[in-house]
C-alpha cells in the first residue's frame, strides 16, 4: 500500500518545508509515501470568498481522489490517537487491502460539511488545539515516522 499525505498550497515557511522533506524522506525508508500537494485555490482572483475558497479546495481534493482510496481527513475533530495506538491503527490501514491510503489535509478553512460527509468516515486529529495547515503538515508527517518506528521496534519512540 501506498501512502499519500495530500495538502493544498506549497508551504510558505522555508524552516518548516525542510522538515518536512526530511521527514517524507525518513518515512520512504520504511514504506512508500508521497507527499502530494495541490494548487491553492486562494491565489486565483475568483475565489475570492472564503466559502468559495473552501468548496474550490474541496474539489480539488476530490478530484484526485480514487474509488479504491482509503480516505483519512486530518481534522480537529477526527479521532486523537496515542503515537502506540496510531502506529497500530497506521498498521490496520496497512492491512485492510486498500491500494493506497490517502491522508487529506485541508486547506486553511477546512473541508466543506459536505466534504466531510462524502469523506469523512475516517478522521484523525493531532490535536483538540487548532493547528495552521502547515503545521499540520509538518506534526502528521513526525506522526507517520514515529510510527514507522514503533511497527519496527526501532528505539525513537520513548513512552
Amino acid at each position: 500500500m501506498r501512502t499519500t499525505l495530500l495538502v493544498v498550497g506549497e508551504t510558505s515557511s522555508p524552516e518548516l518545508h525542510r522538515l518536512i522533506e526530511e521527514y517524507r524522506q525518513r518515512i520512504g525508508g520504511y514504506i512508500p509515501f508521497d507527499l502530494e500537494v495541490l494548487p491553492d485555490p486562494k491565489r486565483r482572483k475568483q475565489q475570492a470568498s472564503i466559502a468559495n475558497q473552501q468548496q474550490a479546495t474541496c474539489e480539488a481534493i476530490a478530484s484526485v481522489i480514487a474509488p479504491s482510496d482509503l480516505v483519512v481527513l486530518l481534522d480537529e475533530r477526527g479521532k486523537e490517537y496515542t503515537s502506540r495506538q496510531w502506529a497500530e491503527q497506521l498498521q490496520r490501514y496497512m492491512n485492510s487491502g486498500a491500494k493506497r491510503l490517502l491522508l487529506v489535509v485541508g486547506g486553511p478553512y477546512g473541508f466543506t460539511p459536505e466534504f466531510k460527509q462524502r469523506y469523512g468516515q475516517q478522521a484523525w486529529s493531532l490535536s483538540r488545539l487548532t493547528l495552521t495547515h502547515e503545521m499540520v503538515r509538518l506534526f502528521a508527517v513526525e506522526q507517520i515516522y514515529r510510527a514507522c518506528t514503533i511497527l519496527r521496534g526501532e528505539p525513537y519512540h520513548h513512552d
